[in-house]
């Protein structure tokens, strides 16, 4: 297995309340990795600490067999990782184009992201090209948030909640979006509350508890404990 990405053992904190819990598992190239887990086990904090947002008191991250632990998120970024944060977070005031380019990096190799292929996957961006974020639809500003994430040619892309507030249209839009990335060798770190659509595109699963990993696996070895996994771990 080429493992793209390593957590080990990441201890985390937001001052004195301590979130994650000796978080360890991989993401393989090329494959849907979800992160699955009640509100508050520690799924975003464990992408905020990937990206450097929340640096952890202790453990390590290795991406691309390099010690990425505590760096700033920009050079996160530049190391070729994209992430689409819970809320989206696009800039309001600032057009489509604009958005885009503020994420523009070069490739380190394979196929570019250029804006036809990102209009490809996104066509409703070509026809809002001048439009400000903030007079976009709720699908529309997470169809550019995605976009925009893609427009710095990543290796691993890491979306959180990307299908809250969708409606189903454009939730099984995101489902086809997510399948044909992994087809071209995008590489995704999944977290998602919408346990049905995660499960149908993923290729592993990891599922915290209060902070700690309770299972990481195959997709097929979750749905195997699935009703124990979700009545212990994923149900209100």
């Amino acid at each position: 297995m080429d493992v793209l990405l390593a957590v080990d053992a990441l201890q985390t904190f937001y001052g004195k309340s301590h979130v994650l819990r000796g978080v360890s598992f991989e993401v393989p190239r090329g494959e849907i990795t979800v992160l699955l887990g009640r509100n508050g086990a520690g799924k975003t904090t464990t992408l905020r600490s990937v990206m450097g947002l929340v640096p952890p008191r202790s453990g390590r991250i290795r991406f691309k067999g390099a010690d990425v632990t505590g760096r700033p998120p920009h050079r996160v970024f530049r190391m070729g990782i994209g992430y689409v944060p819970e809320g989206r977070q696009i800039f309001p005031h600032l057009d489509v184009g604009e958005n885009l380019r503020l994420a523009e990096r070069a490739a380190d190799g394979g196929t570019p992201w250029t804006l036809e292929r990102i209009f490809e996957y996104f066509p409703v961006l070509r026809e809002r090209w001048r439009q400000r974020g903030r007079s976009l639809s709720g699908g529309e500003q997470q169809m550019l948030a995605i976009a925009r994430a893609l427009f710095g040619n990543p290796d691993l892309l890491m979306l959180d909640e990307p299908s809250q507030g969708l409606a189903p249209r454009l939730v099984r839009e995101l489902e086809t979006i997510m399948v044909r990335l992994k087809g071209e060798g995008v590489t995704i770190l999944l977290v998602e509350q919408n346990a049905r659509m995660a499960l149908g595109v993923s290729d592993r699963v990891v599922v915290l508890g209060k902070g700690a990993v309770v299972f990481a696996g195959a997709t097929a070895e979750f749905r195997e404990r699935e009703a124990e996994l979700k009545g212990r771990y994923l149900s209100v």
